[in-house]
C-alpha cells in the first residue's frame, strides 16, 4: 500500500500510545470526580436530612402526643397569629365560646419552614385580654413558621395548647 501518491508528502500515521490511554483514563475519572463532587457538596449544603431532633425519644412518646392532641382538640381552643406594623407577633387564643383565654405562658419560635438556621426563640407577654405579644426580629419577605405552646403555668411540663403556623410576608 502506498502511503503517497505522486508528489504529496507523505500522510503521518497516527498511533494510540501509551500516554494518550493514560490521559483520556485521566480525563474520564477526573470528570466523574468533578461531577460527584458538585453533587455531594449541593446535597450537603442544601439540606441535613435531619427531620425531627432525637426522633427515637420522640417516637416512644407518640401516643401520649395523640392524646396530648385529643384533648386540646376536646377544649376547643383556637388561635389567631398576626404581625404588627412595628414588626411584633400577636397570638390570640379562645375558647370554643370565643372568649379570650387569659394568663397564659406562651413560649414559641419562629423561622423558615425549611431550616432551623434562622429560627428565634420568642417570649409572649399578655398585653391585653387574650392576646400575647412577642417582639421579633426583622422578618424578610417570604414564608416563616411560628410555633409556640401555652401553658397555664410558665412551670407546667406539659403545654395546654400547642400550633404550628404559616406566616406569609409579602414585599
Amino acid at each position: 500500500m502506498r502511503d503517497s501518491i505522486e508528489g504529496d508528502e507523505p500522510i503521518p500515521q497516527q498511533t494510540l500510545e501509551g500516554r494518550h490511554v493514560l490521559m483520556a483514563f485521566i480525563a474520564f475519572f477526573g470528570l466523574i470526580f468533578a461531577v460527584n463532587g458538585y453533587f455531594l457538596f449541593s446535597a450537603l449544603s442544601t439540606h441535613t436530612g435531619v427531620v425531627a431532633v432525637e426522633p427515637y425519644r420522640k417516637g416512644l412518646a407518640y401516643n401520649d402526643r395523640i392524646t396530648a392532641s385529643d384533648h386540646q382538640i376536646a377544649q376547643g381552643w383556637t388561635d389567631g397569629v398576626s404581625r404588627e406594623p412595628d414588626g411584633a407577633l400577636i397570638v390570640k387564643i379562645t375558647d370554643a365560646r370565643g372568649t379570650p383565654i387569659e394568663g397564659l405562658a406562651i413560649a414559641g419560635v419562629v423561622g423558615r419552614p425549611v431550616s432551623a438556621r434562622t429560627d428565634v426563640a420568642l417570649t409572649f407577654t399578655e398585653n391585653s385580654r387574650g392576646h400575647y405579644r412577642a417582639e421579633a426580629p426583622p422578618l424578610q419577605p417570604g414564608t416563616w413558621l411560628i410555633a409556640f405552646e401555652a401553658r397555664r403555668n410558665a412551670s407546667d411540663k406539659e403545654p395546654e395548647y400547642r400550633a404550628r403556623r404559616r406566616l406569609w410576608l409579602e414585599r
